[in-house]
């Protein structure tokens, strides 16, 4: 009897895909621009500290932001309104992430020419975003105070793919049984060389730590 063959679809999809993202970043660097990956869970704060963010920094670096999402323009609008940078929404047709493919299809649409730093809001979700490379530069993920201090433990490969942790809301740390040195060590046992970055997008505390941040990221690409 012949025997069956077995295809791995799930390895190959992953393997294809980091090949285009790495060709993709390769094709980033000879533009010079910088693209940041941005994920966290629905809700997290990810397009308010966006718009806190940019407004700080679109007098010193050309921004175009990427908005996806499954469905709604909503807050490609918000951003381009309350920033006044291009913005465009990214439909992912009912996927909940990003992959390379995607992430250059929308770059293309954007048009890069005139830019120094992109930032692709991920689609909300602590699991998907994770696994898929986007050909990013740098990965950031939003942890809000609301969600508990135990989403490392629970979903630890998004906090060990992230260079940068920005822990928001902590003006609701009152409100909340939230342990912020407790939150920092499990994300620390996971990526020990994860920068974190308490901030509230709401009232901007900490928010010129992180564009400092993005801003010495940025020149250290360029060099």
């Amino acid at each position: 009897m012949e025997q069956v063959r077995t295809i791995l679809l799930h390895r190959s999809a992953y393997m294809d895909n980091d090949l285009e993202a790495d060709a993709l970043r390769s094709y980033l660097k000879d533009k010079g621009v910088f693209v940041v990956n941005l994920m966290s869970s629905p809700g997290a704060g990810k397009t308010t500290t966006l718009t806190k963010l940019i407004n700080l920094m679109k007098d010193e670096v050309r921004i175009g932001v990427m908005e996806a999402d499954i469905d709604s323009n909503v807050d490609a609008i918000s951003i381009a309104k309350n920033t006044g940078v291009k913005s465009i929404q990214l439909h992912t047709g009912g996927m909940c992430h990003l992959d390379a493919g995607m992430t250059k299809n929308g770059l293309d649409e954007i048009d890069i020419s005139d830019l120094d730093l992109v930032f692709l809001e991920n689609v909300g979700n602590l699991v998907c975003p994770a696994e898929f490379d986007t050909g990013a530069s740098l990965d950031v993920m939003i942890l809000s105070i609301p969600e508990g201090d135990d989403k490392p433990l629970k979903y630890p490969l998004v906090f060990e793919k992230s260079d940068l942790v920005i822990i928001n809301k902590i003006d609701a740390l009152p409100y909340f049984n939230f342990d912020l040195d407790k939150c920092i060590n499990w994300i620390k046992q996971r990526n020990k060389n994860a920068t974190i970055i308490p901030i509230s997008a709401k009232t901007g505390e900490g928010i010129l730590k992180v564009k400092e941040y993005f801003i010495n990221k940025l020149k250290t690409f360029k060099e």
